[in-house]
């Protein structure tokens, strides 16, 4: 049996970066010319180490910026000023797009407008609670107020 590390992942034998065991002809006529695999030695295994600890340290320096970015995002109250009737109800209406640019305005973040969550556009003044999804495990309520310019 020969040892490869997994450049892709495979489905019958694992995922990106894991150390298998396969036979010598399903490494050389298979796996290598796929650039799915290589053959593993002891300095390309502590490489594919290093790379997954790398790749390790980059997620949680991610997921600590994401929650820092929610932190900040919780703590902000947008104000967005909309040409509305004597009644409050607004002439146009207030998107996840409006919501997005006001957000990269007041804090320099940019947000994808599709991981703003609104039921439906808002047409009245008032306050609003939107939920904006900073990763996918970390949202925040960001408090928008529409008011009549």
């Amino acid at each position: 049996m020969a040892q490869a590390i997994l450049l892709q992942d495979v489905e019958a034998l694992g995922e990106r970066g894991a150390v298998v065991d396969v036979s010598a002809g399903y490494l050389r006529n298979y796996l290598l010319p796929r650039k799915l695999a290589e053959p593993a030695t002891a300095g390309s295994i502590q490489a594919a180490r290093r790379r997954r600890e790398a790749a390790e340290r980059a997620e949680l320096e991610a997921a600590d910026r994401a929650r820092e970015g929610a932190a900040l995002l919780g703590r902000t109250v947008l104000t967005i000023p909309q040409q509305a009737g004597d009644d409050g109800r607004l002439f146009g209406s207030v998107t996840t797009q409006d919501i997005a640019d006001a957000i990269r305005d007041a804090r320099g973040i940019k947000v994808d407008r599709r991981k703003i969550y609104l039921d439906e556009p808002i047409r009245h003044t008032g306050t609003y609670m939107v939920v904006v999804e900073v990763t996918d495990e970390v949202t925040a309520t960001v408090k928008t107020m529409v008011v009549a310019s």
